[in-house]
């Protein structure tokens, strides 16, 4: 079936979806082995879909639920559309565990009814689900097996969704979400009911600064994942490590007050990055923190 008509417009179809949206880190790549691309997408394409799913304003909380459950249920079913036909191509040829993609809609299934967090625990179990395992999918994907490896993914990966919290937070907060931890705002004085005014309060910098040093210190512990592989996907690992932590520095150049500017990556940016993934001096590796 791999060779099918039928099969690689399944691939295309992913890819198509893949490369029409815009993210902040890369999708997709083309510092990607052009063989693994449309595995990529197709991991992509499952996970995107299941994310509107649980998004799609104009739905009921219960609907997007049985839409996700249907969408898991086709984990496990012969699959019979373009989607499906890809993704289970790609976890036979790759031996892609099942519970990884799981993982991820259970994360999904939780934003549709979860909107607040009380601890740096429960968002840190949160990010193990939701951004956790297309790190490790990559690495499968690329013919790593390896605890360390995964460890170093897993950190990057968290911190890559943290450091997303953060820059979307005044996105968020109008639609009732709120990723900082209760416990950290708790102690630093924060009122999330300041957050209503669009700007941010002495408190709630306190607050952020707390975040990014944690958000700072995941993406140190990961760094030695981007030398623990070879080939094009260091680079790509380098360039995605490199992306997140300078959406981190410009975080941190406007103390966090993401009401008045949203940092974000240009064309300079790109510049700098595919500088310093080229010029990239390898560390040792260090144990992993949480």
């Amino acid at each position: 079936m791999t060779g099918s008509r039928e099969l690689q417009q399944a691939y295309a179809a992913c890819q198509a979806l893949a490369e029409s949206h815009y993210e902040n880190f890369p999708v997709a790549s083309r510092l990607m082995p052009a063989r693994l691309r449309r595995h990529v997408a197709a991991i992509y394409a499952f996970a995107r879909t299941a994310d509107d799913f649980a998004d799609e304003p104009g739905r009921a909380p219960d609907e997007r639920l049985r839409l996700l459950d249907e969408w898991q249920g086709k984990l496990h079913q012969a699959p019979v559309d373009a989607t499906f036909l890809a993704l289970h191509d790609t976890m036979e040829q790759f031996q892609l565990p099942v519970g990884l993609f799981e993982d991820l809609l259970s994360a999904f299934k939780q934003d549709v009814v979860k909107t607040r967090y009380a601890s740096w625990e429960a968002v840190l179990d949160y990010c193990r689900r939701s951004a956790n395992p297309v790190g490790r999918l990559v690495l499968r994907l690329s013919g790593y097996r390896d605890a360390e490896l995964d460890r170093a993914s897993d950190a990057v990966c968290t911190a890559l969704q943290l450091t997303n919290f953060w820059q979307d937070l005044a996105i968020d907060w109008p639609r009732g979400r709120l990723y900082v931890p209760e416990e950290v705002w708790r102690t630093a004085g924060a009122d999330p009911a300041t957050l209503d005014r669009g700007r941010m309060t002495p408190e709630w910098t306190v607050a952020m600064r707390a975040c990014g040093q944690r958000t700072r210190r995941l993406f140190d512990d990961g760094r030695s994942v981007c030398d623990g592989v070879s080939g094009r996907l260091r680079y790509e690992l380098r360039a995605t490590w490199l992306g997140g932590s300078r959406i981190l520095d410009r975080l941190e150049q406007v103390d966090y007050d993401v009401f008045t500017s949203r940092p974000a990556l240009g064309t300079s940016d790109a510049i700098v990055i595919v500088s310093k993934t080229l010029l990239w001096p390898a560390t040792p590796r260090s144990p992993i923190r949480s």
